[in-house]
């Protein structure tokens, strides 16, 4: 035993020379390092996935035009003349393209096809009043993206910054609010993603759940239900009614089912009746004499029924399905007799029955703008769409009593259409310099010039050319119409620009920088296991092996479990349920510990309440799980059974009152018992002191915020308002302490003492405010973190030897403990899953970095922050006396690298997923979201474990018996 205490010693005193040499940045180095590459390789692949765009607080307004050069409308209508007096839009969700042309068009005849000949039938019996235009949709493709794309004419993107953010209204200019403010009344029926995106915009509304994909009828019947009598009623001026069941029986059942099929026949058979009864009321005087009807999708789906990304370009055969889906217009008056060749991309062809069928193509994004000219309405103020020709031009009728004898219906046409598109211009125009004036992702300085002067051509040739010879009646018509198609042509050109300009900013990805970012955060994960290498093989050469059978078990055994959770991350299913599978592992994980305690006969009452704890962690990530079903629209009704265990019990009431308050007394009795051990010096008992005070402040806090008890000693604006920012205060000043002390006192402590101390100090100092912004469950979690944390720690000495090697399979249950206590603590990865108003706590007016600082800590506390911090421990419980202050450093190294390392895997795996699935259905429903917390969670780490280092591998002395060689 002497002699391996002396064996020991002498090489400890060998590692120490070494470690002098290297310096304590020889050991820190790496881990700025790391953070420096998980940055770079972060910010390139967001900047090719996440694109974003700000959203612009402006509206546009009838008395808006005058400051254009176009001509505005003198009929006491807003922009343009109004082609249409009223608007019936039925939205069939997920219409793929060849569920409305004829199967002729395809290279092979499809069971889905030709199941809404009520639609083909219009279009070729009446091709100048009833057209069907092929509409591309922008990604992303899913329904509220593309909802909110038609209604605002713009491209939106998954991140969309501005006053939105995590709200689902909408707030930046649109159709529907267009509709609004002029005085015409709308009525909606089915979806009820709609009231969510326009909550207060409705004259009447019928929103069925929406989110329930098993039930294929329930919103389809409500919409029938509502929208035939409609139609005969006078009190709206645009009925809007959304029906979901293809879409719902694509998720289910797939294009080619019986399902779809039913549905389909369903939709044909409405169809029918409504067209039925808009022709039957069209005649001169009845009320829908000048009613256009659209029958539209608002995205295609492919043939297991996904949508959610990609562009047409990108993709062939039946992924294009996603982007590509169907309009059907048609008009009730005597049409325009043909569109201008230059304007009509009609593609034409013979159906089963041998009729002529055409079909014309249209972008999404040109929807608002048209729909806004043909009712005359302002253009709403961030759209970026032209005013489609062919749609445009079934509201023709409307303006031949303004003709003159000279010039014929179609000069009409053209004269309106040109005006329009000025207007159109000058807007979209405005819209880009207010965009790049106002956002900090704007465009180009050479994209902008490009712009302005093709903008700044059309406009001189309207200014000194077109407009003179609107103005003069007397012109010849071949002269005029000659003009006409040339400015025309120029102001197709811009507003070209402009959208492809917009496409490459803001729904393209960028896979050169999508690859690069994962190239460097492959480089950082070679260099990070470079680096626990390194500092193994130095920690290997202090002592002799032993137990090596469990050391390679258990390296097994962490990299077994690290593989499971990092592959989960492929599968949407398993990122729902992440909260369940990381609580599994970590089950698994003690039972192995179990395992080997009672192979050793030793720490079995740790290792079994290991069990138990884990399995309460399963049980309180139940709970989470029901309140984030909870919060969605269709499951309000459907509670998990775990919110409704002792609901309305007045024991279990006062419970949740009570039991927070006795378990942060008893931690407030546990950090004071812990201040009286000798090494508690200035700053740290200070420090613990100070947390002690804010444990008080806080129950005081509760009891003032609570009706349940007397609060009349303290007034309501300081127990809610002032002791929240005391809290906070005490907080920043213990944390100026710890550097304070850290700069200026030299410590004399040994250093395991040293480790313990400055370690308990610094978890005390975060541990006030992450409770306070936790709310009630905060002592709990606290609680719980600080009884697993304690089991990790002895864990670490299950095979009795001084070897670090196996720390790694507790480094591994460490990091599965802090996932589950996010999951534990109520959060969820995605935006609907922060608790927005634990920011607010002790404020009620909006700062953005103040607030921002408090979200995290409440988010990311327990889960990243205290963990983080805490990890010293595993070393402290293996360090014995005689070993020196560079051997802390190494094994302080190896542990954070070793910790960063694993929650770089899965943050690369979760990089890897987003990339594999960017055209999933969930892509930015599900996969984003989780991509931006698991980003933000590794930067957040990384940079914790970098402050960590500095704090933790101080110049404290030796211990006293560690003697350099030449003494």
């Amino acid at each position: 035993m002497k002699q391996s205490e002396t064996t020991s010693s002498s090489v400890a005193v060998a590692v120490a020379v070494e470690g002098q040499k290297r310096g304590k940045w020889g050991y820190i180095w790496p881990l700025w390092a790391t953070l420096l590459l998980h940055l770079v390789a972060i910010l390139l692949f967001t900047a090719g996935f996440l694109l974003t765009r700000t959203e612009l607080p402006y509206h546009s307004h009838c008395s808006d035009v005058s400051s254009s050069p176009c001509f505005s409308s003198n009929n006491g209508s807003c922009w343009t003349k109004p082609a249409v007096n009223r608007l019936v839009i039925i939205v069939l969700d997920a219409l793929r393209f060849d569920f409305v042309v004829p199967s002729t068009f395809f290279a092979e005849s499809k069971p889905w096809m030709d199941k809404l000949p009520v639609l083909k039938n219009a279009a070729s019996t009446r091709p100048l009043s009833a057209r069907i235009f092929k509409a591309i949709a922008d990604p992303p493709t899913t329904s509220l993206q593309r909802l909110k794309g038609l209604t605002t004419g713009g491209l939106p993107t998954f991140v969309d910054v501005g006053n939105s953010f995590g709200a689902p209204a909408i707030v930046e200019d649109n159709f529907i609010n267009q509709l609004v403010q002029n005085g015409k009344k709308v009525v909606m029926m089915g979806d009820d993603t709609w009231t969510q995106l326009f909550p207060h915009h409705f004259e009447r509304s019928y929103p069925y759940p929406s989110f329930n994909v098993k039930d294929l009828h329930t919103v389809d019947n409500g919409c029938i239900d509502h929208l035939l009598p409609s139609l005969y009623e006078e009190d709206w001026d645009v009925l809007i009614a959304h029906f979901l069941g293809v879409d719902h029986a694509g998720h289910i059942f797939g294009v080619d089912s019986t399902p779809m099929i039913e549905k389909l026949e369903q939709y044909n058979t409405i169809l029918e009746r409504v067209i039925e009864v808009l022709e039957n009321q069209s005649g001169p005087g009845s009320s829908h004499e000048n009613t256009l009807l659209v029958v539209m999708g608002d995205h295609g789906q492919t043939l297991n029924g996904d949508h959610g990304g990609g562009s047409a370009e990108e993709d062939t055969g039946d992924e294009i399905m996603q982007v590509e889906t169907a309009l059907f217009a048609m008009s009730f008056k005597k049409p325009l007799s043909s569109v201008p060749a230059e304007y009509d991309s009609c593609s034409c062809q013979q159906d089963l029955d041998r009729k002529n069928v055409c079909f014309s193509s249209m972008q999404q994004l040109d929807f608002a703008v048209t729909i806004s000219a043909l009712l005359g309405i302002p253009f709403p103020y961030g759209s970026i769409g032209y005013i489609n020709p062919e749609l445009y031009a079934l509201g023709a009728d409307s303006w031949n009593s303004d003709a003159s004898q000279k010039l014929s219906e179609s000069d009409v046409w053209m004269h309106n259409y040109a005006n329009a598109l000025c207007i159109n211009s000058w807007q979209v125009k405005r819209y880009v310099d207010a965009y790049s004036a106002s956002s900090a992702v704007g465009f180009s300085r050479d994209d902008l010039s490009r712009i302005a002067n093709i903008y700044a051509e059309a406009e001189n040739n309207w200014s000194h050319s077109t407009k003179k010879l609107l103005l003069d009646r007397q012109n010849d018509s071949n002269t005029s119409v000659s003009a006409l198609k040339k400015q025309i042509d120029a102001y197709f050109k811009f507003l070209t620009a402009v959208t492809e300009l917009a496409r490459s900013k803001w729904t393209e990805f960028d896979l050169n920088m999508m690859g690069i970012g994962i190239g460097i955060m492959l480089i950082s994960l070679i260099f990070q296991v470079f680096t626990v290498l390194r500092t193994t093989k130095e920690h290997d050469g202090t002592f002799s092996s032993h137990g090596d059978s469990w050391i390679v078990n258990a390296s097994i055994l962490t990299i077994f479990l690290l593989g499971i959770r990092a592959f989960s991350f492929l599968s949407n299913s398993y990122i729902l349920e992440e909260g369940k599978v990381a609580s599994f592992l970590l089950s698994t994980s003690g039972i192995v510990t179990l395992r080997q305690s009672v192979c050793k006969g030793k720490l079995l009452i740790e290792s079994i309440g290991f069990l138990i704890l884990s399995t309460f962690c399963r049980f309180a990530i139940e709970v989470g799980l029901s309140k984030q079903a909870a919060t969605s629209a269709f499951m309000k009704d459907y509670s998990s059974w775990i919110i409704n265990i002792a609901s309305g019990l007045p024991v279990w009431d006062y419970a949740t009152e009570v039991v927070p308050i006795l378990v942060l007394i008893m931690l407030a009795a546990w950090l004071y018992k812990a201040t009286s051990g000798c090494f508690f010096d200035w700053p740290w008992k200070y420090v613990i002191l100070g947390t002690i005070l804010s444990y008080m402040l806080i129950i005081a806090h509760w009891i003032t915020d609570s009706n349940r008890f007397d609060g009349a000693l303290i007034p309501q604006s300081i127990g809610r308002t002032y002791i929240p920012r005391i809290i906070y205060a005490i907080a920043l000043g213990q944390l100026f302490f710890l550097t304070f002390g850290q700069l200026f006192k030299k410590s004399n402590l040994d250093c395991k003492t040293n480790l313990l101390a400055k370690t308990t100090s610094m978890l005390s100092a975060w541990s006030s405010t992450v409770i306070l912004l936790s709310g009630k469950q905060g002592p709990i979690v606290a609680f719980a973190s600080i009884v697993g944390g304690c089991f990790i720690t002895k864990f670490v000495n299950i095979e009795g030897s001084k070897d670090g090697p196996q720390r790694s399979f507790s480094i591994m249950q460490w990091s599965l403990f802090a996932t589950c206590l996010f999951f534990c603590s109520g959060h969820w990865c995605a935006f609907d899953g922060l608790r927005y108003g634990a920011a607010f706590i002790g404020f009620e007016e909006f700062v953005l970095v103040r607030q921002a600082i408090l979200l995290t800590i409440d988010t990311f506390g327990f889960s990243i922050i205290l963990p983080v911090f805490a990890l010293p421990f595993l070393v402290a419980i293996k360090y014995q006396a005689n070993l020196g202050r560079h051997f802390v450093f190494t094994q302080l190294s190896q542990m954070y690298t070793t910790y960063g390392l694993i929650t770089a895997i899965t943050t690369t795996f979760t990089i890897l997923c987003v990339t594999i699935q960017r055209r999933h259905l969930m892509v930015w429903g599900l996969f984003a979201p989780k991509f931006v917390f698991d980003v933000f969670n590794l930067i957040l780490t990384d940079a914790l474990i970098c402050s960590a280092s500095i704090y933790y591998f101080d110049e404290g002395r030796d211990d006293p018996e560690l003697k350099s060689p030449g003494r």
